[in-house]
């Protein structure tokens, strides 16, 4: 099912359910935040991959949300088991991405909600508790609200890979080779962030930076991203310029010229 077969009684739903699964999401974590009852647990016996009750309690509750009013549809969440559906429709949900700063107090962790059908994004949610903006992209819509206004999410145009902001969540991005090749390119950048999680995604989409590389991701870091992105007239691909669904070496760019550029560099690695 494409998103042009759907009905518009069918986007209504995928749209007021996204909506109302973001709200369920928002009020668990921030019962959470800053707080002392975290339960921090680790998912990895080597290193460290931290997952709290507040990641795992926001999933439920989207997940909730999602089975009442969508229940032919799939289910895919980081924390629990895939639900199989009937639909072609999958939510795609990340209860919290950027688990590290949520325990560390920083403020731009966020939910990630998506859906797809077998070949695509369709819709995608990068929300904000915390600051309280919500980006939304997909079935027509494009939209930033927020605590200052509500505005229509547009990509920045027209810089040149020297003039450009480049964004990656880690100094180390991935591997020793995947860290070689970003660096390879942020240093024909005008200027590197590091940090931010699915918040760098969102400044893309608002027209505040350029570029956000990453590797090692999964589909519940990147759909989300993706569906906003995209609708906001932005490429997310894999560093080889394929389809990024399923995760792994993502490159988020503004522009085709950009992508173009940072492809040059990426793809040779």
């Amino acid at each position: 099912m494409t998103a042009s077969e759907l009905s518009a009684e069918v986007r209504a739903e995928i749209i007021a359910t996204a909506t109302a699964a973001a709200e369920a999401a928002r009020e668990i974590t921030l019962r959470y935040f800053r707080g002392a009852a975290l339960g921090t647990e680790s998912k990895k016996e080597a290193g460290f991959d931290p997952v709290t009750v507040a990641d795992r309690s926001s999933e439920q509750a989207m997940r909730k949300v999602i089975e009442e009013r969508r229940p032919e549809d799939g289910i895919i969440g980081e924390e629990f088991g895939p639900k199989e559906g009937t639909s072609g429709l999958t939510w795609v949900l990340d209860p919290i991405d950027g688990t590290r700063g949520f325990i560390s107090g920083t403020p731009t962790w966020g939910v990630l909600i998506a859906v797809r059908n077998a070949n695509t994004v369709l819709y995608g949610v990068i929300d904000q508790p915390y600051i309280g903006e919500r980006f939304v992209g997909g079935l027509g819509t494009a939209t930033l609200t927020g605590p200052q206004r509500t505005s229509i999410l547009a990509v920045r145009k027209g810089v040149a890979l020297e003039e450009a902001v480049i964004f990656s969540t880690f100094p180390e991005v991935g591997s020793e080779v995947e860290g070689k090749a970003f660096h390879d390119l942020a240093a024909r950048c005008k200027l590197t962030r590091y940090g931010m999680d699915c918040y760098a995604y969102a400044l893309l989409a608002a027209g505040q930076i350029d570029l956000v590389v990453e590797a090692g991701l999964q589909s519940y870091d990147i759909l989300a991203p993706i569906g906003v992105i995209e609708a906001a007239g932005g490429i997310v691909t894999d560093w080889k310029g394929k389809p990024v669904l399923e995760g792994g070496r993502v490159l988020a760019a503004a522009s085709k010229e950009l992508h173009e550029a940072a492809l040059a560099v990426l793809s040779t690695y």
